[in-house]
């Protein structure tokens, strides 16, 4: 069984909504987490969709799943303090319904432009030889940070790759991992895959597309928006 778990559990301050989380964020009508939703909604090797979302907004988002006929959301739980939390969350949820050896693709909420390619990609991969995380090639000079603002070691960026989502495990795998990261009391690791390799564990790639963003600040949402409204006007017009 392959279970998609959305987190979207993310206040948005870095987006300036006045309140509204940045995955209520509406576009054409649609908010950001409803064009993630399809994503998992429209493809045929997803079972079903388990969400973390911020508890006062869950009746809400339920609405928009019934609005939008998001039939593959079996379950909305609370979200947590912290991303890793939120997760976890949605991964106890995911347990109960299908079991520590199903396949679980992990993915922000704010990350609506994965396309099928790539979850099918990631889903091949976590079944075939092991977990996975969705990453895109560098493009840019990475350096690390040296002392007083003084630039430190300048990374090979050939060997260099960008982490991005979905991640993809065995479910029981990545639980475990969360239960030993509580038991040490680290509840502030930056995504599944970095916990996972904390605790020693291997991790395969899969190659993504630049495309998919993660909506963290008002340029995101607007190259979102130029994505959308291109690939809409392509379509009108048979391009």
């Amino acid at each position: 069984m392959n279970v998609a778990m959305i987190f979207a559990g993310g206040t948005g301050k870095r987006m300036h909504t006045n309140g509204v989380p940045k995955q209520f964020l509406e576009l054409y009508g649609k908010p950001i987490i409803i064009y993630t939703l399809e994503q998992f909604e429209n493809h045929d090797d997803v079972d079903c969709i388990v969400i973390s979302c911020l508890e006062k907004w869950i009746p809400k988002l339920w609405k928009l799943c019934q609005k939008f006929h998001i039939s593959k959301v079996q379950s909305i739980v609370a979200g947590g303090e912290t991303g890793q939390e939120s997760i976890y969350h949605g991964l106890l949820k995911a347990n109960e319904i299908a079991g520590p050896d199903a396949i679980v693709l992990v993915h922000d909420g704010v990350r609506p432009l994965v396309d099928p390619a790539t979850i099918s990609a990631n889903i091949k991969m976590a079944r075939e030889k092991g977990d996975a995380i969705t990453v895109t090639p560098a493009i840019e000079t990475i350096f690390v940070n040296g002392e007083e603002g003084e630039v430190g070691e300048i990374l090979d960026r050939s060997q260099c790759e960008l982490a991005k989502a979905p991640q993809t495990f065995r479910l029981g795998e990545l639980l475990k991992c969360h239960e030993k990261a509580r038991a040490d009391g680290i509840n502030n690791f930056i995504d599944s895959a970095n916990m996972f390799r904390h605790y020693g564990k291997k991790l395969y790639t899969v190659q993504g597309r630049t495309e998919n963003i993660k909506i963290t600040t008002p340029v995101d949402y607007y190259i979102f928006k130029a994505i959308v409204t291109a690939r809409e006007s392509s379509n009108a017009f048979g391009l």
